[in-house]
């Protein structure tokens, strides 16, 4: 449990856990990668949680330190805005471990479209579909054909659970990302994993995202 918890905020949750010791265990990424992850969170942040999953397990399965099998929930994100599945996540990860738990979502919203064919917390995936980074390009250079250069932004949640009461969240408007625009042409460099840098371009600089250096301004 987290040490900068105020001890009567501890003391009152020792009869939610059990009487074991208890480690607080942090996983990372290079902050190089913060760029690429913020373009492209549910899968990233997908594949961080399994890879600390599989990585927690192989350790916990060793005799030289627990001997035992763990089993840490695989959350179905299938709420329909970022902060139901922000909620979502934050209260199954809460029952599961019995200890405070803060989770983030977001979504990708444009100016001047039915809401039917909102991406949303759907950025990837399309009447079921899972989209490569090729098809990426396709549905989304040919939304902008048909709208016109879209005016695009990112919805960002929060969720955090103290206990089974206290629950806040939030998805406010001064949460979203900086305005940028997202073009049917699509620029000839394409970064594995994050298409969409490839159509989007930043207002300020009006440089395409895949152009701009570590410096420079991308939504956040």
């Amino acid at each position: 449990m987290c040490q900068e918890f105020p001890k009567e905020r501890i003391d009152a949750r020792r009869e939610d856990i059990l009487d074991a010791p208890y480690f607080h265990v942090v996983f990372t990424v290079p902050a190089e990668l913060n760029p690429i992850i913020y373009s492209n969170q549910k899968s990233l942040y997908n594949a961080l949680y399994h890879a600390a999953s599989d990585t927690l397990s192989e350790l916990a399965s060793d005799k030289k330190y627990l001997g035992a099998g763990i089993e840490i929930p695989d959350v179905p994100e299938t709420g329909r805005t970022p902060l139901e599945n922000a909620r979502q996540k934050a209260l199954a990860y809460y029952h599961a471990f019995h200890i405070p738990v803060f989770s983030c979502d977001s979504g990708l919203y444009f100016d001047g479209i039915p809401d039917d064919i909102q991406p949303g917390v759907h950025v990837r995936t399309i009447a079921g579909k899972r989209l490569t980074d090729g098809e990426m390009i396709a549905n989304y250079s040919d939304l902008a054909r048909r709208y016109g250069d879209l005016t695009a932004r990112y919805k960002n949640a929060i969720c955090l659970v103290l206990d089974g009461e206290q629950i806040y969240e939030a998805m406010e408007p001064s949460m979203e990302s900086n305005v940028f625009i997202l073009t049917d042409k699509p620029r000839s460099v394409l970064k594995e994993g994050v298409p969409l840098d490839s159509l989007s371009i930043d207002i300020k600089s009006v440089k395409y995202f895949c152009d701009l250096v570590h410096h420079e301004s991308k939504p956040r």
